[in-house]
């Protein structure tokens, strides 16, 4: 269902909890001619965030600052192109007459979903153009997609949209937005009730699963876990929330949700992917240490201690035959 969002200013109340009217404006600022949206804000305030937490995490796991610069480079911008070609492929019948729409990005039309599935296929390439392991990058990285996402999602409550159904939770939400949408799209919803607030379910389970995956990096043993686990829980989250929205995208006549399609198939995904590391033995490893960082720990290790070889706390784990081959 093509929607787009043609209500700057709203006036937005959570009535259960005595929060009325408030004023938001999809616009954060314009200069001249060009508008700048709060959504764009949003996302770029969810890279930066991301490749912040990446630069400062990334010594600890033999990353360098480079590293995640490179990889936020060219996985960001696949995964706007992933999401915009997701939804333009569910919603086809409302482009295929006017193609140069797809273009339109302002309109509305971005799926997550997409977004992420390019950005792991963009990281692939990358990984393998660079020569480094894609277990070890991945186990990395994914950890801070969550938090992207978390972020990301307030730009859907400045443009009112991604919402569920009726509900009297406290919580609930209500807006000139949900209105207009619920009486054009939803006649069998009351659009003068409160909605669920998907977007922001959304948000706060996404930060819940940084902290998660965060754990589940510092203690798994075998490739992948951590990657796994994003598939597998994200898959989750998404499903049942995705069965609360109002503006699902569907698979043809089926019936069936696009979104919670692909979301079974992250979980299953996650789930081979964890059963076939286990099986093979593929253990956790490090990227290599710099040859230059090597001598510069050799030579240090030598001042303090004349016939050192290096760091005592180097384990197994940290050496190249963990993650050769893999």
């Amino acid at each position: 269902m093509l929607y787009t969002i043609s209500l700057a200013i709203n006036k937005v109340s959570f009535p259960g909890l005595g929060i009325n009217d408030i004023t938001i404006n999809s616009v954060a600022f314009s200069i001249g001619s060009l508008t700048v949206y709060w959504y764009g804000v949003m996302l770029a305030l969810a890279v930066s965030t991301c490749a912040c937490l990446g630069m400062w995490q990334a010594k600890k796991h033999q990353f360098t600052a480079d590293h995640v610069i490179d990889f936020v480079l060219v996985c960001f911008p696949s995964a706007l192109i992933g999401a915009r070609l997701y939804y333009v492929f569910s919603e086809w019948d409302n482009y295929k007459g006017d193609p140069m729409s797809i273009l339109r990005v302002k309109d509305g039309g971005l799926a997550v979903i997409g977004g992420v599935l390019a950005a792991i296929l963009a990281g692939w390439i990358l990984a393998k153009v660079k020569k480094l392991p894609p277990n070890i990058v991945f186990d990395f990285c994914v950890v801070y997609i969550p938090v992207g996402q978390a972020i990301g999602r307030w730009g859907n409550f400045f443009n009112q949209e991604a919402f569920g159904t009726n509900t009297d939770l406290p919580w609930g939400m209500i807006s000139e937005s949900t209105s207009r949408y619920l009486r054009e799209y939803w006649p069998s919803l009351n659009p003068d009730l409160p909605v669920h607030p998907t977007f922001l379910y959304e948000s706060i389970a996404s930060v819940c699963l940084f902290f998660v995956l965060l754990l589940i990096r510092n203690k798994s043993k075998y490739s992948f876990t951590t990657t796994s686990a994003y598939f597998i829980l994200y898959g989750i989250i998404r499903y049942f929330l995705e069965g609360l929205r109002t503006d699902s995208l569907y698979i043809g006549d089926t019936g069936l949700r696009t979104s919670q399609v692909v979301s079974v198939l992250m979980i299953a995904c996650g789930l081979t992917l964890i059963a076939i590391s286990r099986y093979l033995g593929w253990k956790r490893g490090l990227l290599p240490v710099p040859v230059s960082a090597s001598k510069e720990a050799i030579t240090s290790g030598n001042d303090e201690n004349p016939g050192a070889s290096g760091s005592d706390d180097q384990t197994p784990s940290d050496t190249e035959e963990d993650y050769k081959g893999q």
